[in-house]
């Protein structure tokens, strides 16, 4: 089933898929938008775009699993998701993804104005692929 990550931001949003098979995620775009409305409208273009069954939202979530207001604002986007595209919606803790997508970056030496376009996918590929590997072992212990 092709699924599709959401790493949202106040100004920049990360998009990623997987394949059909489920086996690898990649980045698709950052979506520079500040304004909710028009930022799931574009979400929504791209779904019909990219075809997939299911979204994936990163919960940003306290280094102590507590939540903020900011994974408020993801869960009351997610539910705006939702409803705007039809298609279920998971929340995937999103704890160390935007470090991660940084760490990656510094090992390919992506840096600047460069780094900046591209770290929100790569965070979004980070939080997909996680939701994956979760579903793939899921299976396997069933």
């Amino acid at each position: 089933m092709k699924i599709m990550a959401v790493d949202l931001g106040k100004a920049r949003t990360g998009i990623a898929v997987c394949d059909a098979s489920e086996m690898l995620a990649s980045p698709v775009t950052v979506i520079h938008e500040h304004d909710e409305e028009r930022l799931l409208e574009k979400i929504a273009a791209l779904v019909l775009e990219q075809q997939p069954k299911q979204l994936v939202v990163g919960l940003p979530k306290n280094m102590d699993g507590s939540e903020g207001e900011s994974a408020q604002r993801c869960r009351d986007f997610a539910e705006k998701l939702e409803q705007c595209t039809q298609l279920p919606v998971v929340l995937r803790d999103e704890r160390g993804t935007t470090i991660t997508a940084h760490g990656y970056l510094n090992s390919t030496d992506t840096r600047g104005k460069k780094r900046k376009a591209v770290v929100d996918a790569v965070a979004a590929t980070i939080i997909l692929q996680d939701y994956l590997d979760f579903r793939r072992n899921q299976k396997n212990n069933q």
